[in-house]
């Protein structure tokens, strides 16, 4: 085994950074850049950054590494990039940026997108699948681009993820991971590859075959470092870049999950439930599995959008008591939380959310909307908040028992990760709601971890996938479930919060009749 350290880059939607991970999966160093806002054009929805702003943190982000460690550069022997997912960067033949990143929080749609002809539309008729084929072709950025901006899309000779825009800028090859493709885009996600050309996506979507980037399995080598990305960063010319995956698919592997009974949780700004499978898998019908950041495996992943978002929504609207208090005892206010998820007993007296805050494909559906049910004179703040915080559990809950439906198969183990799952209380409340233990990784850096994984594999540090996870992943803590707190929570979830969305679709509808909302 070498004595090398790898360097993950993981450039997120608000922050980059960059860290030091030895064959253990120590977590040696680690430098982060928060960007400045998301540029946003006056039109509306429109979500945009400047993939620069990108790049530039990362090597703001290696400058402070190697100030904080500077005899570590020279150790470096690969380095591993992992992003965030579905934002897009236009490049024309000779590699310049012709327009800001859309990034995945866009919400403009393609109004008139390329016609799929009538055997295509009868053939998805059959399947009941129109509505989600029309949804993915309005979704599809590169259809809105060759709407509304026809010139641009004529002159772009490379349609990339930002995650192969930046390998492109580390090695100088038009390459990516192909466990980085989760998108709008011709890929088939069952064979982790382009899609055939008779494939009815290149008739869906604007895209051209000679616009997309040559593919790489995760593991796999994408290049070396450029003479001037390798300055730029502060490393030898010459360091292997290898292909990691999406930050997503790399926080599963970074949390140690690779046996298929196990459940990855991350408590991000998108909740999600993930296992990894060695078979392509559709949890929900024609909704794919994704890449997972190991070679021939997939994801089973369901998504509650907003996720951990409601937090700072809860913060920005409801506490400027823990803000004032925060300041006085120079902390963050999330770490005042967990006193008011005590403050109240499990159940919350009753008070249930549905995270239905943004609209889905499946169910939720369109039409959907959140809901807080419940309510009497004796609810305070804190009993909203661990209601916020049940309610995404809850909304977990029910995505796993989708997978295990879907696999005939029981999970056994929780593994969780993300900003949320720092919240003792929080993860208490996982492992009661599901009724099973939940563990939080030794490392905090999971999606950092995992791309590191795949490095190690690639420099031959340790056999496979699964060895490395053996080698450089470990259990931090592990939270036990109370059996008479989790009777209480399977009485809310079965008797109250299933009958939810259900009973309240028929008002959403409604109310999104009568006022637009949502679009």
């Amino acid at each position: 085994m070498s004595a090398g350290l790898v360097l993950s880059l993981d450039v997120g939607t608000q922050s980059a950074r960059a860290l030091l991970f030895d064959a253990r999966g120590t977590l040696l160093a680690k430098a982060q850049e928060v960007f400045e806002p998301t540029y946003a054009s006056p039109q509306p929805g429109a979500a945009e950054q400047d993939p620069d702003v990108y790049w530039r943190a990362l090597q703001d982000c290696c400058a402070a590494l190697w100030r904080e460690a500077p005899a570590r550069a020279g150790e470096v022997a690969a380095v591993a990039l992992t992003t965030q997912r579905a934002s897009v960067v236009c490049c024309d033949a000779g590699g310049r940026v012709l327009r800001p990143a859309i990034l995945w929080l866009d919400q403009r749609r393609a109004r008139h997108p390329p016609a799929l002809g009538p055997a295509w539309n009868a053939a998805f008729r059959l399947l009941g699948a129109r509505a989600l084929i029309a949804h993915f072709q309005r979704e599809a950025e590169a259809n809105w681009l060759a709407e509304n901006e026809p010139a641009l899309w004529r002159e772009t000779a490379h349609y990339l993820l930002l995650s192969g825009w930046l390998s492109w800028k580390l090695c100088g090859e038009w390459v990516d991971s192909a466990a980085c493709q989760v998108g709008y885009l011709p890929f088939d996600y069952r064979r982790l590859r382009w899609a055939a050309p008779g494939d009815f996506k290149w008739r869906a979507l604007a895209v051209r075959r000679g616009q997309l980037p040559e593919l790489i399995a995760p593991g796999g080598r994408l290049g070396v470092l450029t003479r001037g990305a390798a300055g730029a960063l502060g490393l030898p010319a010459g360091t292997p870049l290898i292909a990691a995956a999406a930050d997503k698919a790399c926080e599963v592997l970074g949390s140690g999950v690779v046996e298929p009974d196990l459940a990855q949780l991350s408590f991000g700004t998108t909740a999600t439930i993930n296992t990894v499978q060695p078979r392509y898998v559709e949890v929900q019908r024609l909704v794919p599995a994704y890449p997972a950041a190991q070679p021939q495996a997939w994801n089973t992943e369901i998504q509650i959008y907003r996720g951990f978002w409601m937090v700072s929504w809860f913060k920005r609207e409801f506490a400027a008591q823990e803000a004032r208090l925060a300041a006085e005892r120079g902390v963050a206010v999330e770490s005042l939380f967990d006193e008011l998820i005590r403050a109240v007993p499990a159940g919350a007296m009753g008070l249930t959310l549905q995270p239905y805050w943004s609209p889905g494909v499946r169910e939720p559906g369109p039409e959907a909307k959140g809901a807080i049910i419940g309510f009497g004179d004796v609810h305070t703040r804190a009993h909203v908040y661990r209601a916020i915080v049940e309610g995404l559990v809850y909304g977990l809950r029910a995505g796993g028992e989708q997978i295990e439906r879907k696999l005939g198969r029981r999970l056994r183990l929780l593994r969780v990760s993300g900003g949320g799952s720092q919240s003792d209380a929080a993860m208490q409340i996982t492992a009661d709601v599901f009724n099973r233990p939940a563990e939080r990784p030794h490392v905090y850096e999971t999606s950092g971890l995992g791309a590191a994984i795949n490095a190690a594999v690639a420099l031959g540090w340790h056999a496979d996938h699964a060895s490395a996870v053996r080698a450089m992943t470990r259990v931090g803590r592990r939270f036990e479930p109370d059996p008479a707190t989790a009777k209480l929570y399977d009485a809310l979830y079965r008797e109250v919060y299933r009958a939810m969305y259900g009973r309240l679709k028929p008002l959403y509808r409604r109310i999104r009749r009568i006022t637009g909302y949502p679009a």
